[in-house]
């Protein structure tokens, strides 16, 4: 297939995307206020916390995820259906035994850490103890079926991901339903919800890819190829320091929040991170079709295909970003009226501020991408896990010793991500091939020029207009996306590419 066969999936795949993501913005925008709204503050802030903590054990699942879609990609794209067969089935097994693993910590460590160190109130332990075990299963669930996953990625099979995980959020809205009118415990009832979710999940991605794909078929035990277990359990067991330090600041944020504070600051957070989820899939949608090529291109040694992908990757899932990120931030307080009515108190400055963590992240994900495409990632994941899971210990120091607020955690979050990403293009870049300089000019430039000048005029609007809420948000957005359209047109794109636009236009 060529590039221009290429381009053309990689575009078809982003609109399938894009429309799944836009049918779960909604249910996803819904459910949060009632689930916030049924469960209360309180509740809503235990189940944060406490499913937080097997969450934690989430960096396992992260880890075999990116070895599963890394491994498959890489003999999808060299055509050894042999070698995939394999590949596949020593995956599945090395995520079987993980999810012995998440059981086992699960059960000892974590159970510990909820009974003992979370601020829970005395009369909600019984219900946060179920929230807790309920968890474990999930995370198990979701470990399970993370190979079924991958492949269906790395067969770019759009269409088919979309679906699925829309069918998931249909059924996460019925439980909106179903939470409202239940006798039981609602926060109990909520939880045994998702977990029965993941369950059909796995169900549902099992026989689609039994269905669709050779590979996936007929696992057994006898298929174990010593050697290729051995190099997916060691390339899996690299990017766990990668991700122990994402989950550990993440679910560590939301610990240390709960120790020096109350589950009331857990449930800002968490409201918070839910409109960051939602903001991150227009970063996501985009590296997510062009990722699996991506990796194609370095298994075919396609260099130059490969360089054109993490600039343009990097660059439009930053534009995309800012589209969103810039309105959404400078009128948080009453897009969080609209949408919750009541909210607890810091929504609004962890809105902004998670916002902007979140624009910095989507800049890295084609470098990651790149760096698990090579294969050598040892030093890679030791310089960066290192790198941000300083990011727990320096906030807690903050925290402890000098009275700040807890937005301070936020702002350690964000520093620490900036010197990071520093390092991760002094380390990948070379290995594959790109020049620092030309990396800066085609990425970092264009993004700062955008930048900067988009958010003047905004900014001077929104501190001297006074219209009622509904005006003033109009305003605000038409302004914002005006200003960053333009901005990245004459600044953050190449004459190439103002061409490409003007030509599109004109027809």
């Amino acid at each position: 297939m060529d590039n221009t066969n290429n381009n053309k999936l990689i575009a078809k795949n982003s609109i399938l995307l894009y429309f799944r993501m836009f049918i779960m913005v909604i249910i996803s925008l819904y459910t949060s206020r009632i689930v916030l709204k049924t469960l209360g503050v309180e509740d809503f802030g235990i189940n944060n916390v406490v499913g937080g903590v097997i969450t934690f054990l989430g960096f396992l699942t992260g880890s075999l995820s990116g070895a599963s879609s890394r491994f498959i990609t890489i003999a999808l794209g060299k055509g050894n259906y042999k070698n995939l067969k394999n590949t596949f089935n020593n995956i599945v097994l090395i995520h079987g035994l993980f999810s012995i693993i998440i059981l086992i910590i699960g059960e000892t460590i974590g159970l510990w850490f909820v009974t003992t160190q979370l601020n829970i109130p005395q009369e909600r332990e019984g219900a946060a103890m179920w929230v807790y075990q309920l968890s474990i299963l999930t995370s198990i669930g979701s470990l399970i079926s993370s190979p079924y996953n991958a492949a269906i990625i790395a067969h770019e099979k759009m269409s088919a991901f979309a679906y699925l995980t829309l069918s998931d959020a249909v059924l996460k809205l019925l439980a909106v339903f179903l939470l409202i009118y239940t006798p039981f415990d609602k926060l109990i009832f909520y939880a045994a919800y998702i977990c029965l979710i993941q369950l059909f999940d796995f169900i549902i991605y099992i026989i689609y890819c039994n269905r669709k794909f050779n590979e996936t078929q007929g696992i057994t035990l006898k298929n174990i190829d010593s050697q290729l277990f051995k190099e997916i359990f060691s390339y899996a067991g690299w990017t766990m320091n990668g991700n122990l330090a994402s989950f550990g600041y993440t679910q560590g944020l939301n610990i240390l929040l709960n120790i020096f504070f109350n589950p009331v600051v857990n449930a800002a957070r968490g409201i918070a991170v839910q409109v960051q989820n939602i903001v991150n899939n227009f970063c996501i949608n985009i590296q997510m079709a062009i990722n699996p090529q991506l990796t194609k291109s370095y298994a075919t040694n396609d260099l130059k295909r490969m360089h054109e992908l993490i600039i343009a990757s990097s660059k439009y899932s930053f534009y995309l970003m800012i589209l969103i990120c810039l309105p959404l931030a400078i009128e948080a307080k009453i897009v969080l009226e609209w949408w919750l009515g009541k909210f607890p108190e810091h929504s609004v400055s962890f809105l902004r501020l998670i916002l902007i963590s979140s624009l910095l992240s989507c800049i890295s994900g084609p470098i990651i991408t790149a760096v698990h495409a090579t294969g050598r990632i040892k030093w890679f994941q030791i310089y960066e896990g290192t790198s941000l899971l300083s990011i727990v210990p320096i906030a807690y120091i903050t925290l402890k010793f000098f009275n700040v607020p807890p937005e301070s955690v936020f702002i350690v979050h964000i520093i620490i991500e900036i010197i990071t990403q520093v390092i991760r293009v002094k380390i990948v870049l070379p290995m594959v091939k790109l020049k620092i300089n030309e990396y800066f000019r085609g990425v970092i430039l264009p993004i700062l020029k955008v930048t900067v000048l988009s958010i003047i005029i905004p900014i001077i609007v929104y501190n001297y207009i006074s219209v009622p809420p509904i005006v003033e948000f109009l305003i605000l957005g038409i302004t914002c996306i005006t200003i960053v359209c333009l901005c990245i047109f004459h600044f953050g794109c190449s004459e190439k590419e103002k061409d490409f636009i003007l030509n599109k236009f004109k027809k």
